[in-house]
C-alpha cells in the first residue's frame, strides 16, 4: 500500500512531488523520498517518519546548500465551482525537469533511511519507486551480486533499480521491458535514469498505476489525488502494461512492447470524492481495497511456497524482554488471543487455524475481560493482542497483564509505532493501509491473513507439517487475492436485491459452525455498527437452546454454509429454520450444490481451502450490511455512537 508519485515537464518538480505524495500519504507513512533530475545526475533524500520529516529533510538540504526552497511555480487557474482548479501550462523553462516520489507502508526490510524508496543502482544513475512485492527477488538478487552490484538495503524493491541498470544500454523502455521480463509477484513502479532526461517509464502488475495528462507535462501516481490538484485527464494503465512518459506526451505498451492505445478520461472529483477514488463511500472503497490489503499482507512471507518467513518480529527500536523467535514458538504449550470486537473475531478464526495446522492449545478472550479475570499465563504462553489501530484501551492492558505474569507478547497491528508496539516482545504488521471508515473491513482480512501466516509458521517450525503438506494451503492463501478480485469483479446486484428484500427488517439472526461462526459473529457486528438493526449470531447447534425462538416468517436468517467438515450439520440447522418459516440466506462455495432447495437466497463464494474460506465469505456479509444501511439512508462511513479506536475502558 505505498504510495507512487511522478513528474516530467518544465516546472520545478519538488513540490509538485510533495503535493502528491501528501494527498497519497494514507497509503503509507513509515518513510518518504524523492529522487529529481538536476543537471546531468540525480538528486535523491529520504527520511524516516511521516511527510513533515522528509520536508524538515528537504529544508535542511536546502538550507547546507544555501538555496531558498524552491517555491510553487505561478501558474494561472481556472476557478470550479468546487473549489478545485485546472492548471493552465506556463510559459515552459528550457530543458524537461524529471522528478518521483515515494510514501512507504514497509513490507520487506526494517523502517530505515536506507530501506526507504526511492531506491537507486549501484552508480546512482537509475531510480525507481516501488509498490508491491518481487516475489523472486532472492534469486535476482544473488545475480546481480555476482556481476559486481552493489546493495544498500534489505528490500525486495532495490532489485528492480540494479535490474534496470543492467539491461540499460541508452534505451530506457527497453531496459524497463527486459528487466519486467524477469520479474515475479505483484507491483507498480516508475523508473527514471540521469542518462534520459525528461523521460519516465513505469510498469505495473496487480498494483495501482494511473497517468494524468497536461499541457506539455505528465504525471503518474498511485491513485488520482496524487495530481488531482494539476490535472483532471487521466488516462488507466492497464494490467500487465508499460507506460512512458515524455513532456508532450505518453505512451503505451505491452511487455512485448506492441503499442496500445488509452483513452483519455475527463474525471469531475472533488478532494472529498478524490479521497475515495470515485466511490460513493470510504467503506465501499475499502471493501473493494480487500484484495490488494490481502496481498500486501502475505507479500514476502509466503515467497518460499513451502514455508512461511514472517522476518524480524521485535518491535523496532527496542529491546524486547523476550525474544519471539523460532525457538520460543517451539517451546511455547498454549497461544491466548486476546483482542475486542472485529479483532476478536479475527482471533477466534486464527484459533481454528492454529489447532488445526499446528495443533496447539488455543484459548481466546474478549481483552476486557481477560484483564480482569486474574488469567493463568506465564513463560510457556503465547499471548498475542490484536488491534487494528494499536492503541485499543482494553487489549493494551490485557498484554501488560499478560507481561506482567511473564508471557511472551506478540502484537498484531496495523499501525507503525502504535502503542501495541511499544508493549509488546513482538510485532507482526497487517499492510492494509489507512481505513477512514469506523466498520472494519480490509483490516480484519488483513488479520485473518496474519492469523493464518502465524498458524502456518508455528505448524512448519513445530515439524507438525512439512514441506509436502505445508505447501497446498500456502498455493491457496497466496491465491485469495485473485479469488477475492474475482469475487468483487462479479454482478453484486444479486446481493443489492437482498439487501433491498430485508432491509426493513427489524431483526436479524446470524448462524455459523466452526470457522463459520467468526464470520457469522463479523457479520452481525456490521449489520449492527451500520444499519442500526437489531442482530443475534449464534453457533448453529445452539439455536434450539434459545434463539430458535424468536423465528417467525418475518425473521432473516443468515447463514454461513462455505464447504466445511461441517456442512451436513449446517444443512440440518438450515432445515430447522425453516420449518419455522424464517427464510434463509445462505453464502455458499461455488460449485457447491448441498445448499441448493435449503436456502430462500444463495450468495457464492470462490472455492478455496475451506480453512481459507472465512476470509472470503466475509465479503458478502459486508457487502449486504453496506447496501442494507445505504437503503436506510444511513451515513455507513460514520455510524453513530461509534469511533475508530476505543482509547477508553
Amino acid at each position: 500500500m505505498c504510495g507512487i508519485v511522478g513528474y516530467v515537464g518544465h516546472r520545478k518538480p519538488k513540490d509538485l512531488l510533495l503535493d502528491g505524495l501528501t494527498a497519497l500519504e494514507y497509503r503509507g507513512y513509515d518513510s518518504a523520498g524523492i529522487s529529481v533530475l538536476e543537471g546531468d545526475r540525480i538528486d535523491s533524500i529520504r527520511a524516516v517518519g511521516n511527510l513533515s520529516a522528509l520536508r524538515g529533510a528537504i529544508g535542511q538540504r536546502d538550507a547546507q546548500r544555501g538555496a531558498a526552497p524552491i517555491p510553487v511555480p505561478a501558474v494561472d487557474r481556472e476557478a470550479e465551482p468546487d473549489g478545485g482548479a485546472v492548471a493552465v501550462a506556463e510559459t515552459p523553462a528550457d530543458g524537461a525537469q524529471t522528478g518521483i516520489g515515494h510514501t512507504r507502508w514497509a513490507t520487506h526490510g526494517r523502517v530505515t533511511e536506507e530501506n526507504a524508496h526511492p531506491h537507486f543502482d549501484t552508480d546512482d544513475s537509475v531510480h525507481v519507486v516501488v509498490n508491491g512485492i518481487v516475489e523472486n527477488y532472492i534469486a535476482l538478487k544473488a545475480r546481480l551480486l555476482d556481476g559486481g552490484a552493489v546493495f544498500t538495503s534489505e528490500t525486495d524493491a532495490e532489485v528492480i533499480a540494479h535490474l534496470i541498470a543492467h539491461h540499460y544500454d541508452g534505451d530506457l523502455l527497453e531496459a524497463v521491458r527486459a528487466a519486467y521480463a524477469q520479474l515475479r509477484g505483484h507491483y507498480a513502479f516508475v523508473a527514471m535514469t540521469a542518462h534520459e532526461p525528461g523521460v519516465l517509464v513505469g510498469a505495473r502488475r496487480e498494483c495501482p498505476l494511473i497517468v494524468g495528462r497536461g499541457d506539455g507535462e505528465q504525471f503518474v501516481g498511485s491513485a488520482i489525488p496524487a495530481f488531482l490538484r494539476e490535472t483532471r485527464s487521466v488516462q488507466y494503465i492497464g494490467d500487465d502494461e508499460l507506460v512512458v512518459l515524455r513532456p508532450e506526451g505518453v505512451s503505451f505498451f505491452t511487455p512485448a512492447g506492441e503499442p496500445v492505445a488509452r483513452e483519455v478520461v475527463e474525471i469531475d472529483w472533488d478532494a472529498e470524492t478524490a479521497e475515495k477514488q470515485g466511490y460513493e463511500t470510504y467503506m465501499l472503497k475499502e471493501i473493494n481495497e480487500q484484495a490488494s490489503a490481502v496481498a500486501e499482507t502475505i507479500g514476502e512471507r509466503a515467497a518460499r511456497g513451502w514455508g512461511i518467513d514472517l522476518g524480524e518480529l521485535a518491535p523496532p527500536g527496542s529491546a524486547p524482554a523476550v525474544a519471539i523467535d523460532d525457538d520460543l514458538l517451539r517451546r511455547v504449550r498454549r497461544v491466548v488471543i486476546v483482542a475486542c470486537g472485529t479483532a476478536y473475531h479475527a482471533g477466534l478464526v486464527g484459533r481454528y487455524a492454529i489447532e488445526h495446522w499446528a495443533r496447539m492449545s488455543v484459548d481466546v478472550d474478549i481483552a476486557s475481560e481477560f484483564r480482569y479475570r486474574d488469567p493463568v499465563v506465564g513463560p510457556d504462553d503465547l499471548v498475542i493482542g490484536i488491534s487494528q489501530s494499536g492503541e485499543t484501551a482494553d487489549t493494551l492492558a490485557a498484554m501488560r497483564a499478560a507481561r506482567e505474569r511473564g508471557a511472551p507478547v506478540l502484537a498484531v497491528t496495523n499501525v507503525m509505532g502504535a502503542q501495541a508496539t511499544r508493549e509488546a516482545d513482538g510485532v507482526l504488521y497487517t499492510r492494509a493501509g489507512l481505513e477512514i471508515g469506523v466498520a472494519a473491513t480490509k483490516t480484519f482480512v488483513a488479520q485473518l491473513t496474519v492469523m493464518y501466516l502465524l498458524a502456518l509458521r508455528l505448524a512448519e517450525v513445530r515439524g507438525v507439517l512439512g514441506r509436502a503438506e505445508l505447501k497446498p494451503p500456502i498455493s491457496d492463501l497466496k491465491r485469495l487475492p485473485h479469488l477475492i478480485a474475482e469475487l468483487m469483479e462479479r454482478d453484486v446486484s444479486g446481493i443489492e436485491e437482498i439487501a433491498r428484500a430485508h432491509s426493513q427488517s427489524g431483526f436479524f439472526l446470524y448462524l455459523g459452525r466452526h470457522v463459520g461462526l467468526p464470520i457469522a459473529l463479523e457479520g452481525a457486528l456490521k449489520l449492527k455498527e451500520i444499519s442500526y438493526i437489531a442482530t443475534d449470531a449464534y453457533a448453529a447447534g445452539e439455536m434450539k437452546h434459545g434463539p430458535i425462538a424468536l423465528l417467525d416468517e418475518a425473521t432473516p436468517v443468515v447463514v454461513v454454509a462455505t464447504e466445511s467438515p461441517v456442512l451436513d450439520k449446517v444443512i440440518s440447522n438450515i432445515q430447522e429454520v425453516r420449518a419455522r418459516g424464517a427464510r434463509v440466506i445462505a453464502i455458499a462455495t461455488e460449485g457447491d450444490d448441498r445448499i441448493d432447495g435449503h436456502a430462500d437466497e444463495v450468495i457464492r463464494v470462490p472455492r478455496t481451502d475451506w480453512m481459507l474460506a472465512p476470509l472470503l465469505a466475509v465479503i458478502p456479509l459486508q457487502l449486504l450490511a453496506y447496501h442494507i444501511a445505504r437503503l436506510r439512508g444511513l451515513n455507513v462511513d460514520q455510524p453513530r455512537n461509534l469511533a475508530k479506536t476505543v482509547t477508553v475502558e
